[in-house]
């Protein structure tokens, strides 16, 4: 594809999220893409998950939720802050959603980045034909990847769909050496808090060649008033967050049986 050609492409966002500090290394600008394949109870972006346009109630008002850009028109953004990106190692993040919903659209943000000297990475859950997930590893530098469980019904129950195609991808994509795989563990209370289920994941994780990165992302529910706004209801309003006496035990016990470094949030 053409250069002028790849910058017209278009796709459906609904935020883009300047000077962020999370999901990715320095200060980052993130691109929040419309569309997700599963349905996760605790979702904290459940906007994300249409690929439709919506109207939210947001503070009492409608709001308008996603519009369609050009991978031009979100560079005019992204690049502004090449100069912050530079000074600590940032750049741009795409999330959602699930950017794979998007793949040409997503591939054509990252290379536009790339071609910009901007440093990227992706949120992802592999959750896509490895043929598409091929199709953007050549832009991309890291890739954030969450596993929620290793029990493929346990998995289908708390979001959906099971998990067996998301963990064949991983395996591949770390397999592949293309890319920064670093793996990412939404830790919710009822679904996967036990010490049993998160090291099982981390084992899983440690057998990955070249992955040397665990985080562990307490559940939170900043996402709860969102879930109103849409008219829908949020099935996770009874659980508290995990305490941080409890989010340590657990990264005790991913250092104890795994060689991986691990990080409470990120």
């Amino acid at each position: 594809m053409k250069q002028a050609d790849y910058l017209d492409t278009r796709g459906r966002i609904f935020d883009i999220q300047r000077y962020s500090i999370h999901d990715g290394t320095g200060i980052r600008t993130i691109v929040f893409l419309k569309g997700c394949v599963l349905r996760c109870r605790w979702c904290c972006n459940p906007e994300s998950q249409e690929y439709g346009i919506q109207t939210m109630m947001v503070a009492g008002k409608p709001k308008i939720i996603g519009q369609d850009v050009t991978v031009r028109e979100v560079m005019e953004t992204v690049v502004r802050d090449r100069t912050f990106y530079r000074r600590s190692g940032g750049g741009l993040t795409l999330s959602g959603g699930e950017s794979l919903c998007q793949p040409e659209f997503a591939a054509a943000l990252l290379r536009a980045a790339k071609e910009n000297g901007i440093n990227t990475a992706m949120e992802s859950m592999a959750c896509a034909p490895m043929e598409t997930i091929d199709s953007i590893l050549e832009w991309l530098d890291v890739y954030l990847c969450d596993v929620k469980h290793m029990n493929g019904e346990k998995h289908k129950e708390f979001t959906g769909r099971d998990n067996a195609l998301m963990l064949s991808n991983i395996r591949k994509i770390a397999e592949s050496g293309k890319t920064q795989l670093v793996i990412r563990v939404p830790v919710i209370p009822t679904f996967n808090d036990s010490e049993r289920e998160i090291t099982d994941i981390a084992r899983f994780a440690d057998s990955l060649p070249g992955v040397k990165r665990i985080h562990l992302l307490p559940y939170h529910r900043l996402g709860q008033d969102k879930y109103e706004g849409l008219g829908r209801e949020y099935l996770m309003k009874d659980i508290l967050p995990p305490t941080m006496e409890h989010m340590e035990m657990l990264k005790h016990a991913v250092e104890r049986v795994s060689g991986l470094e691990c990080h409470i949030g990120g």
